[in-house]
């Protein structure tokens, strides 16, 4: 049975950083595409960034490209989104989506994803 357990989510002032981790298992993590979306209250559920099964290409959403960093680390079954300069903006429930391909691509459509895990909340203060 797949899991993806999120953690690392909390409360962060306006310009802070927090790093989420998403761990696999029941799965053969290396041969799968990861991404992080988001959910704000009352808003649908929005991509933020995908790593492809090699880490040969990430996609990242224009709000933010070049604040966020996604990375894995297959020994460990685990992808990381590292967030930089917070903005209240980015408050939203986030989680973490794999799906088996051992394709280029870094998938960025929620439907592109079979797995999905429980998310953990990101708080941000202004």
């Amino acid at each position: 049975q797949v899991q993806l357990v999120e953690s690392g989510g909390g409360l962060v002032q306006a310009g802070g950083s927090l790093k989420l981790s998403c761990a696999a298992s029941g799965l053969t993590f290396r041969w799968y595409a990861v991404g992080w979306f988001r959910q704000a209250p009352g808003q649908e559920r929005e991509f933020v960034a995908a790593i492809n099964w090699k880490s040969e290409n990430t996609n990242y959403a224009d709000s933010v490209l070049g604040r966020f960093t996604i990375s894995r680390d297959d020994a460990k079954n685990t992808v990381y989104l590292q967030m930089n300069s917070l903005r209240p903006e980015d408050t939203a429930v986030y989680y973490c989506a794999a799906t088996p391909s051992r394709r280029a691509a870094a998938f960025t459509l929620r439907h592109e994803y079979t797995n999905w895990g429980q998310g953990t909340q990101v708080t941000v203060s202004s």
